[in-house]
């Protein structure tokens, strides 16, 4: 059973940052690209960040560009998002998902398994 759990979501002031991880068990995570989406209250889900099966490539969405980091551990089978400079319109509910190959892409449909999302409040 492929399992995926955040951790390090919470509450921050504008400039401040967080980190979030994502623990992946039930599958040979050093195949698969990973990605991170966020949902903020009444948007629809958007993606955040993907990183390739060997963290070689990554790419962002232009809103987090130049202030969020998506990196691997295969060792650890873990995947983190470094956020800094946070804004109050970062605010959602993060999820990590991992992807059906080892490539990315910025489509949902590409990623078949989810984590259940981890909160990020950031006041101004």
């Amino acid at each position: 059973q492929v399992q995926l759990v955040e951790s390090g979501g919470g509450l921050v002031q504008a400039g401040g940052s967080l980190r979030l991880s994502c623990a992946v068990s039930g599958r040979t995570f050093s195949n698969y690209a990973m990605g991170w989406f966020r949902q903020a209250p009444g948007k629809e889900r958007e993606f955040v960040a993907a990183i390739n099966w060997n963290g070689g490539n990554t790419y962002y969405a232009d809103p987090v560009k130049g202030r969020f980091t998506i990196v691997r551990d295969n060792n650890k089978n873990t995947m983190y998002l470094q956020m800094d400079s946070l804004k109050p319109e970062d605010t959602a509910v993060y999820y990590c998902a991992i992807a059906s190959g080892g490539t990315y892409r910025t489509s949902e449909s590409w990623y078949n398994y989810w984590g259940q999302g981890t909160q990020v409040t950031v006041s101004s």
